[in-house]
């Protein structure tokens, strides 16, 4: 997977995110988790695009090491919302996958990169 298709692919799990949250229903924890998983699912494609125009091997590492942080804490925020039954398992499960996958590329991104250090 080229940089390219990695930044679209990270876009639509934002975009994803951003409808999944939209659909939650209307209590107090459930917009308390929104907003989190709202601000962690959003920043991986935000996070990735800056990992691109990073100026160095090391700054790359840095910001995919963000990237990873964030699609972690996405996973676990939608966790959350299974385990509380605030949303059913197969209303996130979709998303949960592609963010696994996202988060499993981007570990392994950054262990070649530290490879060749």
């Amino acid at each position: 997977m080229n940089e390219q298709q990695f930044k679209d692919r990270t876009k639509k799990l934002a975009v994803q995110i951003i409808q999944l949250v939209e659909e939650l229903p209307n209590r107090k924890a459930a917009d308390v988790i929104g907003r989190q998983l709202l601000r962690s699912g959003t920043s991986v494609a935000a996070n990735y695009r800056a990992a691109c125009r990073g100026k160095s091997t090391a700054d790359v590492i840095a910001k995919l090491c963000i990237v990873e942080e964030e699609s972690d804490e996405t996973l676990y925020w939608m966790e959350i919302l299974v385990e509380s039954k605030l949303i059913r398992p197969d209303q996130v499960q979709g998303v949960m996958q592609e963010t696994s996958e996202i988060l499993a590329m981007t570990v392994a991104s950054i262990k070649t990169l530290k490879g060749r250090q």
